[in-house]
């Protein structure tokens, strides 16, 4: 029973630091765009295919077709 006399009110501490956490990430826009982060991860700038180089001589080759 004396175990209440620490456990209440370390709970409505811990409910009350939660709560300012959260009310920090509210105005601090943390909410304001849940989809994009999504959208990067799948549309990475490193997947992108490269650009043809060019060769010396103005021509420009395509990565796909380099000879060996």
């Amino acid at each position: 029973m004396e175990s209440l006399y620490i456990l209440v009110p370390l709970s409505v501490l811990l409910v009350f630091v939660i709560g300012v956490i959260f009310w920090w990430a509210l105005r601090s826009g943390q909410y304001d765009d849940l989809e994009g982060p999504a959208y990067r991860v799948l549309m990475d700038d490193r997947d992108m295919p490269e650009p043809p180089h060019e060769k010396e001589d103005g021509s420009k080759e395509c990565p796909e077709r380099k000879q060996l």
